[in-house]
């Protein structure tokens, strides 16, 4: 895949996390991602009140952001909305393709999360996500994302244990990094409960952070801070981008 490709990335059909939302659930169950936001917003825009979250998967992170704001949830992904749905009827969670959604509504916060971005490969993609980034901005309306901002190179494998509801589960997962397509590719394998094993592949897109600035530059977002998931500096391969409309 080159930098100019327009295909969606098939996510769900490569990733185990996607195709079993609640498995997703019990893993990503110590995520920050939602306290983080929080702590974002409350410094640089308390007032806000109304939130839209593009890749909000089972609406895990959205369920704790909507006990402080209006929120809406877009996914592309029909399992993970059904499954949202389900588990959380509460929350307002659409399907909706972040390349073209138009709701019609500016938002106080846009938000995307969980890596949602790095699924979008191609250089004009990337340039409609922004477009609908500010379709639902308003002046002083905050943007915050969370991406990959470095490669991941280390070429040697890792094993973790993660517990399920059906017991441990062994995973080994392999990085491997393209340059010239600024693609971190993750190869999981999974050793299940039951016995069963599955495979994963899931290709990301590394926006380096000049990069993040000049997308969202480009669309009236002036960048306010970028910092890693340790809230101080820029140091790990992920970063929270923190924008404001102008």
């Amino acid at each position: 895949m080159t930098s100019d490709d327009t295909e969606a990335e098939p996510v769900e059909a490569t990733n185990l996390l996607y195709r079993d939302p609640a498995l997703y659930d019990v893993i990503q169950f110590d995520s920050t991602g939602a306290g983080m936001c929080q702590t974002l917003i409350e410094t640089h825009r308390p007032e806000a009140r109304t939130l839209l979250d593009f890749g909000c998967g089972t609406g895990r992170d959205l369920e704790i952001l909507a006990k402080r704001f209006e929120c809406i949830g877009l996914d592309l992904q029909p399992g993970m909305v059904d499954y949202a749905r389900h588990v959380r009827p509460e929350l307002d969670i659409r399907i909706g393709d972040m390349r073209t959604a138009r709701l019609r509504r500016c938002m106080d916060v846009v938000t995307c999360m969980g890596n949602s971005l790095a699924y979008v490969h191609g250089n004009n993609e990337i340039t409609q996500v922004f477009a609908t980034f500010a379709a639902h901005a308003q002046r002083g309306s905050l943007l915050i994302l969370c991406s990959p901002v470095a490669p991941i190179t280390g070429t040697e494998p890792m094993t973790a244990t993660v517990d399920t509801p059906s017991g441990p589960a062994t995973v080994t997962i392999r990085h491997e990094w393209d340059l010239r397509t600024q693609i971190n590719t993750m190869h999981r394998h999974w050793a299940l409960p039951a016995g069963d094993e599955a495979q994963d592949e899931i290709r990301r897109r590394v926006l380096f952070p000049r990069e993040l600035e000049h997308y969202a530059e480009r669309v009236g977002f002036e960048i306010l801070d970028m910092i890693d998931g340790s809230g101080v500096g820029l140091v790990g391969p992920t970063a929270y981008t923190v924008a404001k409309y102008a």
